[in-house]
């Protein structure tokens, strides 16, 4: 995921930054609501609404007219009439500061699932089914295939698989993974993730299919 961090306050920012960069996230820093309108296209804007420059209301508001990428607002503002307010000019969510790297990072993926469009990348053609090399998942059937021949994959294995399909290459956390395939607020044993990862790879017949990005999590990549 390429973030864009609209936030003038370096001692939030920098761990910030750094923080994001443990879940596999790059964060391009900004300082000012007019640096935010003129940066590059991200996947996400996580905007600060006390800038030095435009109110962070009117970046959400711009932004809005402009793009549908995700808005989360983060600001010291907590108050109800300004989390109505950001909502109502499209902010995807608001997160009052002072916050945990855990709760907006799991923010962010949320706000990512309920918005991604279903032509993105990772996602299933119209007749259901998904290509990464080799690989095809039909999610209708829940049926997996590789080099034409099925693979008989326990439940959570499928759910493992499909989540870290979702887009292809990119680092999916294993809280991320936790929470998708067994509860928002799994509190199990950290190997019963382990163990799916580890038959999964044994089944798809090569390790490199899924890769440990250490103290991370897990990500698909079409093994050659």
């Amino acid at each position: 995921m390429d973030v864009l961090l609209v936030e003038d306050d370096d001692s939030i920012a920098e761990p910030l930054v750094d923080g994001l960069a443990r879940y596999g996230i790059r964060a391009r820093r900004v300082v000012t609501g007019a640096q935010a309108l003129a940066a590059p296209p991200a996947d996400m804007v996580l905007l600060d609404l006390g800038l030095p420059d435009i109110d962070g209301i009117e970046v959400c508001r711009t932004l809005r007219r402009r793009t549908d990428t995700p808005v989360i607002m983060l600001t010291a503002r907590g108050g109800e009439a300004d989390r109505v307010l950001g909502l109502e000019l499209g902010a995807d969510d608001y997160l009052a500061k002072p916050f945990s790297l855990r709760e907006l990072v799991a923010r962010m993926h949320a706000v990512g699932r309920r918005t991604q469009p279903a032509g993105a990348v990772g996602k299933a053609s119209k007749d259901g089914t998904q290509r990464v090399g080799d690989l095809v998942i039909d999610r209708r059937t829940r049926q997996v295939r590789l080099h034409g021949t099925p693979l008989p994959l326990a439940p959570k294995e499928y759910d493992v698989l499909v989540a870290l399909a979702e887009d292809p290459g990119a680092v999916v956390t294993r809280r991320t993974l936790l929470e998708t395939v067994w509860s928002p607020n799994f509190f199990g044993r950290g190997k019963t993730l382990d163990f799916h990862i580890a038959c999964l790879r044994r089944k798809l017949g090569d390790p490199a299919w899924i890769e440990t990005v250490r103290g991370v999590g897990f990500r698909l990549t079409a093994a050659s």
